[in-house]
């Protein structure tokens, strides 16, 4: 019989960042059930019968993973991460030539039997963030090595950049700077780094200016710096989105009444920040942004209170990749940034990017749970409830 104590007693690591999941949970339920109500109505289709039951099923499943992933051993995906990046580079290959054509972009793979799109550049990141933590840790006493730890550091982020920015220029660009959030970490000169950055500067030119994606690219960021000159067709989204934000004001609409989920192309992804912000106001929106400043804090704290170098890095680059993606969401619902494809992390609808968000929010976890079994040992140790050398 399910014992719902045992599995309590079973959860383990940070408090505060359960509550957020849970939390970002809940508000995920609530608006994508009222901003697929749209969507839902033009293909017939009944919202609760068909939409909403799939995102629980996600919902529910991403909290499996999160609970799976925070039992095993953060120790164990550096051995993971590996493999992980032997699987990723080839995919990322075969994504780009062969994978389904999505919103104008060659991002998605659909898998065999079960017939359900995956996006390849949701585990890349993941395991781009893993591998370098290994790496950077392994390689921490000669890290100033150029031949045996610059250059396979630097190959690894340049490589997997280049594969993802042909296809999904936004996500590159948030991982490359998480990549070198955690190059600064892991005590990588500052020369290096800066050729690193150099490195990065002219792949993005070369995929901006001669990329399959260019004309994207070069649309969507005229299109944001000179609105004044575009046609109502290109500034479309934003300009719906502008909308729900000015008619939502301080308390919104509330639940369900939203207009601009029959406008926005998708705002049950991209665009769920302003729906949010329509319907439960400024006030909605401040709260959702507040909960990402908490999980950003308490995975700080988590950092500089792990006793391994591995975990740190580990938990620093996942969370910056979390709360990065969040902001940027934000920032283009909002209007502080180019149109793009990123969704808000454990709230917009996605089968792959919730199941991968849920893993990260495990890891991250997993190093909580460490964090505290060595607090609570070295308790012990000073009451003298187990021997020093225990």
């Amino acid at each position: 019989m399910f014992n719902i104590n045992a599995l309590l007693e079973k959860t383990k690591g940070d408090r505060w960042i359960w509550l957020i999941i849970i939390m970002l949970s809940l508000i995920s339920i609530m608006a994508v059930y009222s901003s697929t109500a749209g969507i839902a109505y033009r293909k017939g289709m009944s919202v609760e019968r068909y939409l909403l039951f799939k995102h629980v099923i996600f919902v529910l499943l991403g909290i499996g993973m999160i609970y799976i992933s925070h039992l095993l051993d953060y120790k164990y995906y550096a051995g993971i991460s590996k493999i992980l990046m032997i699987i990723t580079l080839p995919l990322l290959v075969y994504t780009l030539v062969f994978g389904s054509s999505i919103n104008d972009a060659s991002r998605w793979v659909k898998i065999p039997v079960i017939n359900l799109t995956f996006q390849t550049s949701d585990l890349a990141k993941l395991a781009l963030i893993t591998f370098l933590a290994r790496m950077l840790t392994k390689k921490q006493e000669n890290i100033k090595d150029v031949k045996n730890a610059f250059v396979p550091i630097m190959g690894s982020v340049c490589v997997v950049f280049v594969l993802i920015a042909l296809a999904n220029l936004s996500t590159a660009l948030m991982l490359f700077g998480v990549s070198i959030l955690l190059l600064i970490i892991g005590r990588i000169s500052i020369k290096q780094i800066a050729l690193v950055c150099g490195g990065g500067i002219l792949l993005l030119m070369f995929v901006v200016f001669l990329g399959p994606r260019r004309e994207t690219y070069n649309s969507r960021i005229n299109t944001f710096m000179h609105p004044e000159l575009q046609s109502s067709d290109k500034t479309y989204q934003a300009d719906h989105a502008k909308i729900a934000l000015a008619s939502g004001g301080l308390f919104g609409k509330g639940p369900g009444n939203s207009t601009e989920r029959n406008f926005l192309p998708h705002p049950y992804s991209d665009f769920i920040f302003a729906i949010i912000i329509e319907e439960y106001g400024t006030v909605g929106g401040l709260s959702i942004m507040v909960l990402y400043l908490v999980l950003l804090y308490r995975c700080v704290r988590i950092v500089t209170r792990s006793p391994k170098a591995f975990g740190a890095l580990l938990a620093a680059g996942l969370s910056f990749s979390l709360t990065i993606q969040a902001f940027a969401n934000m920032a283009v619902a909002v209007g502080l940034g180019p149109v793009t494809g990123v969704p808000l992390p454990l709230v917009s609808m996605g089968g792959t990017s919730m199941i991968f968000t849920s893993i990260a929010f495990g890891i991250i976890l997993s190093v909580s749970r460490d964090v505290e079994e060595n607090s609570t040992k070295q308790e012990k140790i000073i009451v003298g409830e187990i021997p020093a050398m225990a």
